[in-house]
């Protein structure tokens, strides 16, 4: 195929990306066919699947509002994606004009495509990294001059947690992240489980071994385990769509094979 104009020349089109994949679930358009072949497969077997991401998305759109009422209007967004319409710094900015957000992805077409859109905003910074080298991301000098560490910040890791594999220790990570964090600070998660479709989420997690970000599931248990070094905000850790609903609202939807948990922590101790 014609490589488009937008994508970098070191990416293989032909092999699928989660984070194209989830701009195809989200309707967007930064997306390729061996990812738009890989979705439709997926949704074949899961066909709740579209309207559970943009479940997630209202998730984030949630949290980050909560954030803001508690006074934070520092946000740092690991594993952002390929930005879509209502993305972190919208939100964030329309809720306080004085917000500012640096986004974090390790997939250069999700960087290209949010330096493109966000062209020279003072308000956002975008970085190529990996959340599990915290410290790079901590001390880039373009995040140090964003964000002022001794204050409280949101971080989000919004479906992302399930890309990171046991072998990486994901809850050390978080730790690493978490040290460099003020009191006050906030953890945002959402998580895919494998928590009452144990067969599905096998065969889903077989799928995504094709792509250079293969899925890791996880129990209820196992994802409130993140948690650690946090103090949890009610309800908890609960299914993502019952995480401070708006009541009757389409921003969430009802799913009955709804399989992920979404929470936030807060950061109390120094």
């Amino acid at each position: 195929m014609t490589r488009p104009s937008w994508a970098p020349p070191e990416i293989d089109l032909d092999r699928p990306s989660a984070a194209r994949v989830y701009d195809y679930y989200l309707g967007g358009f930064h997306n390729f066919p061996a990812d738009r072949a890989m979705a439709k497969e997926a949704i074949g077997m899961w066909p709740e699947l579209p309207v559970m991401m943009q479940a997630n998305r209202a998730f984030l759109r949630r949290a980050i509002r909560y954030a803001v009422d508690r006074g934070i209007t520092q946000f740092l967004d690991i594993g952002s994606g390929i930005p879509t319409a209502g993305n972190t710094h919208e939100v964030a900015q329309q809720a306080d004009s004085r917000c500012r957000v640096v986004y974090v992805d390790i997939d250069p077409i999700a960087i290209a495509h949010s330096r493109a859109i966000l062209g020279d905003d003072p308000a956002t910074v975008v970085l190529q990294g990996d959340l599990r080298r915290p410290e790079a991301i901590l001390a880039d000098d373009a995040v140090r001059g964003l964000l002022d560490l001794t204050r409280p910040v949101a971080v989000l890791l919004v479906a992302l947690l399930h890309f990171v594999p046991d072998g990486d220790d994901p809850a050390g990570v978080i730790g690493r992240l978490a040290a460099a964090l003020a009191p006050g600070s906030l953890l945002i998660v959402s998580h895919a489980s494998s928590d009452g479709q144990p067969e599905l989420a096998a065969r889903h997690q077989q799928l995504y071994a094709r792509t250079p970000t293969p899925m890791t599931m996880r129990t209820r248990d196992r994802i409130e385990a993140l948690f650690q070094g946090f103090v949890l905000e009610e309800p908890g850790v609960v299914p993502i769509q019952q995480w401070r609903p708006e009541p009757a609202s389409a921003d969430t939807p009802e799913i009955e094979r709804m399989v992920g948990f979404a929470g936030v922590g807060v950061k109390v101790t120094a």
